[in-house]
């Protein structure tokens, strides 16, 4: 089993908040986060796809195509964009990191499958800031 990543970067905002809780919870909860002219990151997403190399092309997956359904599929969606009003897949959830990583999970795994049948996708790395990040699983 061989593992091929590959990164990609967008900016996007956002605000996290539960409609349930006063401003002051969510001040409590969030911190600046919760800041009502929204806030931004600069977020890098590493997509990682698991299978063994065609023999024909010694690939695992086709780089290139991977990097296009990347940008098609999320990219495009989300780069400068409010996550919480710009982008169809996030509407109606928290527009935390880790939901938004299981958002991506759903939208790629699908498209990674047609792509190749030699593969599957393995994870999704998103990292909010340099020191923080989700990983998930698909589990």
């Amino acid at each position: 089993m061989v593992y091929v990543s590959r990164k990609e970067h967008f900016n996007a905002a956002h605000k996290l908040t539960n409609p349930a809780w006063s401003r002051e919870k969510n001040l409590e909860i969030f911190g600046p986060c919760a800041n009502e002219n929204w806030h931004g990151h600069n977020y890098d997403l590493i997509v990682t796809v698991k299978g063994d190399p065609d023999p024909e092309t010694g690939f695992v997956i086709d780089l290139k195509k991977l990097s296009t359904l990347i940008r098609t599929s999320v990219i495009d969606q989300v780069d400068h964009k409010n996550l919480n009003l710009d982008v169809p897949f996030m509407q109606g959830k928290m527009a935390s990191t880790e939901n938004l990583a299981m958002e991506i999970w759903k939208i790629l795994a699908p498209g990674i499958a047609k792509l190749s049948s030699r593969s599957t996708l393995h994870s999704i790395r998103l990292f909010e800031t340099p020191r923080n990040y989700v990983e998930y699983f698909g589990e």
